[in-house]
């Protein structure tokens, strides 16, 4: 039955819109981008995770090495604006690198997780599982050094060198040569190099334990945009894959790998997907066949029925992005950019 609105109601109710309406709109302008921060709520929590007993915690006297720990958490730090628009944006870093990824870039600029937010999305961060505040599991390491298994079992548990990084990040070809007219903060790279930690994901078992997390976190979200980037930018097609409830679109930034276009692709059409490239992928032995795998997927897609864009972005004008777009100098023209896409592409 119809609910009949007094008009006094019915005035409130207009008036509420329009205010609602009005700080909406205020997010797009700079004084808020510039100015205090207000938000509905903010915390934490983590997602998955299961306890398994070991014989191998510790080698230090003071701590037993038997017991029981927590393994294959995924960590997640949200902040909620005080008037929504549209889902979530799930923010999710890739290798050798946290969520830090997405925070206060190395030269002092707002990041993108402050940035969508002032911009009205909620906006989730994430740490891969044994990542960042994920706990990783010691057992592998210690069962060697205390002689309980043999040393040809150790993972390989790596860091990425200043060197190796500068050119697997797209700085320039090689170290220390830069690329002509590449948009990251040079004078900010001892801030950016510290951002870089221990990897472990070989020692993952497949799928790594951070894609389900991803797919639980979507459908506690009820309906969140999973962005990925580099060694995370697979996990959202595993996510679609395992179960496309709560994915409200895929934001995939210079993945490591896309879906092959000869797999099953009925997955990726119940969601728009956007594919997107900086600058430079072609000189990069590295990426150039990855966007070329990416270009062939998105066009299967769309073959398919789906609603997939691979973007190249100085091929739409914004030339000099390096690998880490979130950083770059131009990262809130990028911002905008990606918000324009979301909104032209996903329902509010």
């Amino acid at each position: 039955m119809a609910v009949q609105l007094s008009k006094k109601e019915k005035y409130k109710s207009s008036i509420l819109a329009f205010l609602l309406g009005l700080l909406a709109g205020c997010a797009h302008q700079p004084g808020v981008m510039e100015g205090p921060l207000t938000i509905a709520k903010q915390g934490s929590f983590f997602v998955g995770g299961r306890s398994v007993q070991s014989e191998a915690l510790s080698t230090l006297p003071a701590y037993a090495p038997s017991g029981t720990i927590a393994v294959e958490q995924m960590y997640v730090h949200y902040q909620l604006p005080v008037v929504p628009v549209g889902p979530a944006i799930t923010l999710i870093h890739g290798c050798c690198l946290t969520g830090k990824t997405w925070e206060t870039t190395p030269d002092g600029r707002m990041g993108w997780d402050e940035y969508f937010l002032r911009r009205g999305r909620g906006v989730y961060v994430i740490d891969q599982v044994a990542r960042g505040r994920s706990a990783a599991n010691p057992s592998a390491i210690n069962s060697v050094k205390m002689g309980k298994t043999a040393a040809d079992t150790l993972p390989p548990v790596f860091s990425a060198a200043q060197e190796a990084a500068w050119a697997i990040f797209r700085f320039g070809p090689e170290y220390p040569k830069v690329f002509p007219g590449m948009q990251f903060p040079l004078e900010a790279m001892p801030e950016f190099w510290k951002q870089m930690v221990l990897d472990w994901n070989a020692t993952m078992p497949t799928p790594n334990p951070t894609v389900p997390a991803l797919s639980e976190l979507a459908v506690k979200l009820d309906g969140t945009i999973l962005m990925s980037h580099s060694q995370s930018g697979i996990y959202p097609f595993q996510v679609a894959a395992l179960n496309t409830r709560g994915i409200s679109a895929i934001v995939s930034i210079e993945p490591g790998a896309c879906p092959a276009a000869t797999e099953d692709l009925k997955p990726y059409l119940k969601m728009p997907i956007l594919v997107l490239w900086g600058d430079y992928v072609d000189l990069a032995p590295r990426w150039s066949p990855r966007l070329k795998m990416c270009r062939a997927f998105v066009e299967a897609v769309n073959k398919a029925g789906g609603r997939a864009e691979n973007v190249v972005m100085p091929e739409i004008g914004m030339k000099g992005g390096s690998h880490m777009l979130m950083q770059d100098r131009n990262s809130h023209e990028v911002a905008d950019w990606l918000l324009a896409w979301i909104d032209r592409n996903v329902p509010r």
